[in-house]
């Protein structure tokens, strides 16, 4: 083992790219090791090249489990230790939900969902043993509502917050923070590389055609600075205060807050309809 408690360990899934690649980055800058993944190792080696015995490349897909358990194996015979679990790996899907067949959604569903879900599973028992350690799940603002044409992508968010919320609950008493990051448009491969566009159906081409339309068009344009984001990131899972949902930039916050208050609204208004359910009383 080459490390020492006092160094903090990261390990990043969809490292070779995107807000994995900005995250191995900025741990590098800041002195931490950082077990850097991805499905194909060769473009790992570039970024590891940069920091050599500081970024242990490795290749792994969040849907082997198999290639899951030798990549934590190989992390802790190297550093000895897991501070920091950033499940980043994931793509998207564009295309209404009739438009998605149902493959598709199980497709990704198994990575954005069930890769992370396994990931953790097998880094948790390292974490428990240390008695620290943070769980960070890359979610997005469509983690927390959705848009006409994201519907694939949004219910792979939705359950991946929903079984963080749980996991925040079940291991904050072993020292374990868990937080869910659900970031805005940020300057990554993902409006590009990483998004996969539906066959279209014409019926769907005015409410989802703006929605594709505006997703090719953001690639590159984006606002938010990955690098930025990974600086974030750290400074709140250091926090005292760690919020159980960090939302990074404006775009992200604003259409977050004006969900809630829709939700708000709703709940106040049908309140009395929603409470008048119960069993009446008989004599």
């Amino acid at each position: 083992m080459e490390n020492t408690r006092n160094n903090k360990v990261w390990f990043v899934t969809g490292a070779s790219s995107g807000f994995g690649k900005a995250m191995t980055k900025y741990a590098v800058s800041q002195g931490y090791k950082v077990v850097a993944t991805a499905r194909r190792k060769e473009k790992l080696e570039e970024l590891a090249n940069t920091a050599p015995n500081v970024i242990l490349p490795i290749a792994m897909d969040v849907t082997e489990r198999t290639q899951i358990k030798e990549a934590v194996t190989k992390a802790l015979d190297k550093f000895g230790q897991i501070d920091v679990l950033v499940n980043n790996a994931g793509y998207g899907i564009v295309g209404a939900l009739e438009e998605t067949p149902e493959e598709e959604f199980r497709k990704q569903m198994e990575t954005n969902f069930f890769g992370a879900v396994a990931v953790t599973q097998e880094v948790l028992p390292q974490l428990r043993k240390q008695g620290s350690g943070a769980v960070v799940n890359i979610s997005s603002m469509g983690g927390n509502m959705s848009f006409g044409g994201f519907s694939a992508y949004s219910a792979s968010k939705f359950a991946l917050e929903g079984a963080s919320e749980a996991l925040a609950q079940e291991v904050a008493p072993f020292g374990i923070k868990t937080m869910i990051v659900e970031p805005g448009a940020f300057r990554t491969e993902f409006a590009g590389k990483a998004l996969k566009h539906m066959p279209k159906i014409k019926a769907y081409d005015e409410v989802v055609g703006s929605t594709r339309e505006f997703a090719k068009g953001m690639d590159g344009t984006q606002e938010g600075d990955p690098i930025k984001a990974a600086k974030a990131i750290d400074k709140a899972i250091q926090s005292e205060n760690t919020p159980l949902r960090l939302q990074l930039g404006k775009d992200s916050i604003e259409a977050i807050r004006a969900h809630a208050e829709q939700l708000l609204t709703d709940l106040e208004y049908w309140k009395d309809t929603a409470e008048n359910t119960i069993f009446d009383q008989t004599s």
